[in-house]
């Protein structure tokens, strides 16, 4: 998944940083709450950690700020307020997860995975539109510029997952988890394979590329 990590305790940073790179997590770290609005509004990320105590910004004035412009990324808030009316104050401000400094690096990561696979908000969607391409959920059907394109359950099952996270990158271990409901790397290339029969179907016959590689990180639907 692709994480913004806002942390201006540089000792703190580097640790929780380098355990969700080694995960294969794609980390962006900054230090103050400003240019973590900013980013925030420029990228999409699956996830946000945000300490409470930052530089520019603080950590529930940056959040408040997101929910007010309807950013929804999930946020946890990590940071050294440990007090039931911090908690509180942080679940109010559009927070949804909240640990308290010191932590072990095992629970962040789980709670981490756990918000990551909260279904977003047009999760009851009967029909996805993104680009040129249009999904049945309910007849389990796909058509691109008003062609059918006949897919199989596992690729019809990939681009529905990709196209509900538009423009978000998707990890190999993020499709295994949530395509095919596996919880450790078996290390075949299923992912990439079945990824290729994909696109043959939905972008090989059609001028533009809507499902691109991103280099080290994984893939994205691009609309």
């Amino acid at each position: 998944m692709r994480v913004l990590f806002v942390e201006d305790d540089r000792t703190t940073g580097e640790f929780v940083a380098r355990g969700l790179s080694e995960e294969g997590h794609v980390v962006d770290r900054l230090e103050d709450g400003r240019d973590a609005l900013a980013q925030a509004m420029a990228a999409p990320y699956d996830v946000m950690i945000v300490d409470r105590m930052l530089p520019g910004l603080d950590g529930l004035s940056l959040v408040k700020a997101l929910r007010a412009a309807h950013c929804r990324v999930p946020a946890l808030f990590l940071t050294s307020l440990g007090g039931l009316e911090d908690r509180i104050d942080g679940l109010r401000a559009g927070g949804d997860d909240y640990l308290v400094k010191p932590f072990a690096f095992g629970e962040l990561s789980a709670r981490l995975d756990a918000l990551a696979r909260r279904p977003p908000l047009q999760e009851n969607e009967t029909v996805l539109k993104a680009a040129d391409v249009e999904m049945d959920l309910v007849r389990r059907t796909v058509t691109r510029a008003g062609r059918k394109v006949d897919l199989l359950p596992r690729e019809f099952a990939i681009l529905e997952h990709l196209m509900r996270r538009k423009g978000r990158v998707q990890t190999r271990t993020m499709l295994l988890e949530n395509v095919w409901g596996i919880t450790f790397d078996p290390m075949t290339n299923v992912v990439e394979t079945h990824i290729s029969r994909l696109r043959a179907k939905i972008d090989k016959p059609f001028d533009r590329e809507v499902i691109v590689t991103v280099r080290g990180a994984g893939y994205k639907f691009e609309g």
